[in-house]
C-alpha cells in the first residue's frame, strides 16, 4: 500500500464514496469532511475479523453501558483529556446530529433559542432551522492568529448552549479561559450544554483540547465519535456522555429501542481506533500539520486564511461573490460554500485531509484561477 503522504489523484479518484462521486469530471473534491487516507490497519482488521467470525447479536447488546464502546470512550477521555467520564452515563447512537435532535425534541420547545458560535457546522444549522430552535449567535471574529467572540447580551429564551469544539469550520480550539467563561454563562442562565468534540483528537501541538465536561460535568452532554479523526464516517457510531441528570432521565424514560443504536461493526471499528489507532493518527497529524501550513504559504495574498489550531478544515475568505461556485467552474476544485455555515458567499471551507501532492494541485489550481476570476469581476 502506498504511503499516506504519497497518495495520488489516481489512487483516490476511483473511490465510490460521497466525496469523490459527487463532482464532475476533472474536479478535485475538497469539500465534505472525509479525509483521503484509508483508516488504520487495526480498524480494517477488526471489521474483517467480525465479518469472518460472528455477525450475530453482541454480548453487550442489552446493556451498552458495560460494553467495550463505553469502556474505550471513558479510557480515552481520561488518558488524553483528563476527563473522568463515567461509563455508566455513556449511550451509543448513529451520529452526533441524531443526539442533538433527540435532546432538542425532548427537552426544548419550538422557539427556544440555542446559543452557538457562528459560522458553524452546517448540519447543526439545518437542525436548528427545521426544528424551529432559533440560533443565538456568538460570532467568531479573526484576531491575530486566533479567533475571538463576545457572549450575547441577551440570552432570554435560550435553553441550550451548543458548543462545537474544536470548531468547524474555523478550526479554533477554545482555550480553558474561554470555556470557563462559557461555563459561567451556562450556570447563570441554566443552559443545557451540548458539546460536540468530534474533532478533539485533531488538535495540533502545542495547542491542547480541553473537554468541556471536565469543567462542568453535571450540565454537559459530551458528543464524540472516532469518525473524523480516524476517517470512518460511514460506520455510523457515535457516543453521548449524559452528564446532565435531566437529559439522562428524559432519554432513559423513552422506549429502549426508539432511537436505535450503533451496529456491531461500528462499535468494533471505533474501539479498535481508540485503542490501537494512535500511531496511525500521529502519522496523519504530521501530514495535516504540514498541509495547514502549506495553505498559508501557497494561497493568494488577497485571500484571508488563519492556520487552524485543529481539524483538517481551512476557512477561507476569498472576498468574491459565490467563491465556491466560481472556483469549481474556473479552477476545477470543489469547496463547501460559506452560506452553508451561515457566512457570506465570499467564504468557503477547504478540506485539506489529503496527501501533500494532491493539496499542491488544489492550491495550484486556485492560485491560477483567482487572478482570472478577479479580472472577470472587475
Amino acid at each position: 500500500m502506498r504511503r499516506l503522504d504519497e497518495l495520488t489523484l489516481a489512487d483516490v479518484a476511483v473511490r465510490d464514496g460521497l466525496k469523490w462521486t459527487q463532482v464532475g469530471p476533472g474536479v478535485i473534491p475538497a469539500w465534505v469532511a472525509d479525509m483521503d487516507f484509508p483508516p488504520p490497519e487495526a480498524v480494517r482488521e477488526a471489521v474483517a475479523r467480525r465479518v469472518a467470525t460472528d455477525l450475530g447479536y453482541p454480548g453487550w447488546l442489552d446493556d451498552a453501558t458495560v460494553g467495550p464502546l463505553a469502556e474505550a470512550f471513558s479510557e480515552r477521555m481520561e488518558t488524553r483529556y483528563g476527563f473522568q467520564a463515567d461509563p455508566t452515563l455513556v449511550r451509543a447512537f448513529t451520529d452526533l446530529n441524531q443526539v442533538l435532535q433527540i435532546i432538542l425534541h425532548l427537552l426544548t420547545e419550538p422557539g427556544d433559542g440555542v446559543l452557538v458560535h457562528t459560522p458553524t457546522y452546517n448540519a447543526f444549522l439545518d437542525t436548528l432551522r427545521v426544528m424551529n430552535r432559533p440560533p443565538v449567535p456568538m460570532k467568531l471574529t479573526p484576531n491575530g492568529e486566533t479567533w475571538t467572540f463576545e457572549q450575547p447580551a441577551d440570552v432570554a429564551g435560550a435553553k441550550v448552549l451548543l458548543l462545537v469544539n474544536p470548531h468547524n469550520p474555523t478550526g479554533h480550539c477554545f482555550t480553558r479561559a474561554e470555556l470557563q467563561g462559557l461555563a459561567e454563562l451556562a450556570e447563570r442562565h441554566d443552559l443545557i450544554v451540548i458539546a460536540d468534540e468530534i474533532h478533539a483528537d485533531l488538535a495540533y501541538s502545542p495547542g491542547a483540547h480541553v473537554s468541556f465536561g471536565s469543567l462542568l460535568p453535571d450540565r454537559t452532554i459530551t458528543l464524540t465519535s472516532a469518525s473524523k479523526a480516524f476517517n470512518m464516517g460511514g460506520v455510523h457510531c457515535a457516543v453521548a456522555h449524559l452528564g446532565h441528570p435531566a437529559v439522562k432521565a428524559a432519554l432513559d424514560a423513552q422506549p429502549p429501542h426508539l432511537y436505535g443504536a450503533a451496529g456491531v461493526l461500528g462499535v468494533d471499528a471505533t474501539v479498535a481506533a481508540w485503542r490501537h489507532g494512535d500511531a496511525w493518527l500521529a502519522e496523519v497529524l504530521t501530514i495535516l500539520d504540514h498541509n495547514r501550513k502549506l495553505i498559508a504559504e501557497r494561497i493568494p495574498a488577497d485571500v484571508r486564511y488563519q492556520i487552524p489550531a485543529a481539524t483538517y478544515l481551512g476557512w477561507l475568505d476569498f472576498g468574491i461573490p459565490d467563491a465556491a461556485g466560481r472556483l469549481e467552474s474556473e479552477a476545477g476544485v470543489r469547496l463547501n460554500p460559506g452560506p452553508l455555515f451561515g457566512a457570506p458567499d465570499g467564504f468557503a471551507r477547504l478540506n485539506f485531509g489529503t496527501s501533500p501532492p494532491i493539496l499542491e494541485e488544489i492550491l495550484t489550481r486556485i492560485g491560477t484561477a483567482m487572478p482570472r476570476i478577479s479580472a472577470d469581476l472587475s
